[in-house]
């Protein structure tokens, strides 16, 4: 944790962290743990940088991977690698196509995604099956 001064009122106290060779903060304030990776649940049809989904505590918490969000290249995790849950305004998801997405179900050691099968295909995906069939 640095405190850091910043032009305009953005001073005050910042996480940062590396992404590649370019340092990053997030302020303080926003942050509210930090933990070590664990299992992430893969959401089907979100973007690329978009992990997928943990289960911490009984909460569902969407992980994403902000050197894909930026444009860098993925890489492996290493003992260093770890998981900022940060507060953050609006809806989490809103933009994010998971109409197929009947709920999310909590388990002991993750995520399970329930699905509502008659939206997982659009009806352009069944007119070709239909025509495959």
């Amino acid at each position: 944790m640095q405190e850091l001064k910043t032009s305009g009122d953005k001073g005050g106290k910042y996480l940062t962290f590396l992404l590649g060779d370019e340092e990053y903060g997030i302020a303080i304030l926003k942050i509210k743990e930090i933990i070590g990776m664990m299992p992430i649940t893969y959401v089907p049809q979100t973007p690329e940088f978009v992990k997928g989904v943990i289960n911490l505590r009984g909460k569902v918490i969407p992980v994403i991977d902000l050197r894909l969000k930026f444009g860098l290249e993925s890489v492996g995790h290493t003992d260093r690698t770890c998981i900022i849950v940060v507060e953050i305004q609006g809806p989490a998801g809103a933009r994010l196509k998971t109409d197929y997405i009947l709920g999310m179900g909590k388990i002991e050691k993750g995520v399970k995604i329930l699905l509502d099968i008659d939206k997982v295909l659009n009806m352009d995906e069944l007119n070709l099956l239909q025509e495959a069939a």
